[in-house]
């Protein structure tokens, strides 16, 4: 391990300190108090306390200067715990179809406008396992289950996503704004989103969303194989099974079509 890999660490392990530290407090603290509590020089508590004011996870009183953490902690908490459940209900649906298709099954949200897969079910080959694992990003645009995350986005989002630029991972990436819009149309059409090589050569897949009780789309599952075992006839079946699958999830969610 290199010494700046040790340093980042140590960093993190500080940061987190200064966090669990606040959190137990009844109130804000002075600069001072932080420091002394986690034995770090005030400069050093001040740089970490800077950081969690740029991203949102801190503040500081202008009456009387003392810090506190905020309420972005408890929507960090409230997604994890949305994961856990999701996870719970969905695992055994996709361990029957990875077992009935004998392909690879996940489960993904969106973050940022990002697929974040959060559950996966190998294949028994286990062939795709590099591409696909828990905590792996990927962009929307270009995935079966991205689509469907995106289904939920007013075109002006889309506008917004787009223009930021659409990443060509393959020659069949989608690549503008336009073909994004009619792609979703489709999507929307027909109950399931596809990856036909978008991102990554060689390998294809069939998505569905999953809505909450408020008919939200809150995330998606997806069968993905190689090419050449997706062939037209078990990618029919997959095609109407899928959403199927997803359709029964979500009312295990509260969804009431």
């Amino acid at each position: 391990m290199t010494s700046k890999a040790v340093k980042k660490n140590l960093s993190i392990g500080k940061a987190l300190q200064i966090i669990e530290t606040m959190a137990g407090r009844s109130g804000p603290m002075r600069l001072q108090e932080v420091a002394n509590a986690v034995s770090q020089p005030p400069s050093t508590t001040l740089r970490f306390l800077n950081t969690l004011m740029d991203f949102g996870y801190a503040d500081q009183d202008p009456t009387n200067l003392h810090y506190f953490l905020t309420m972005k902690f408890c929507r960090i908490g409230n997604l994890i715990s949305r994961q856990i459940k999701m996870r719970e209900v969905i695992r055994p649906f996709l361990e029957v179809l990875s077992r009935k298709f004998e392909e690879s099954t996940c489960l993904a949200i969106s973050q940022e406008d990002c697929v974040v897969y959060i559950d996966v079910v190998d294949g028994p080959d286990h062939i795709l396992q590099a591409l696909q694992r828990i905590g792996k990003i990927a962009p929307l645009h270009s995935t079966g289950v991205g689509k469907c995350l995106l289904l939920d986005y007013t075109e002006g989002q889309i506008a917004k996503f787009a223009g930021k630029g659409l990443a060509g991972l393959t020659k069949n990436t989608i690549k503008t704004e336009s073909e994004l819009l009619t792609e979703l149309a489709k999507v929307r059409r027909q109950g399931y989103g596809e990856d036909n090589e978008e991102c990554e050569i060689g390998v294809r897949c069939v998505a569905a969303p999953i809505r909450d009780y408020s008919g939200k789309v809150v995330a998606a599952i997806s069968t993905s194989g190689p090419t050449h075992r997706l062939n037209s006839d078990k990618l029919k079946l997959i095609r109407a099974e899928i959403p199927a699958t997803a359709q029964n999830i979500s009312k295990r969610l509260g969804y009431d079509a």
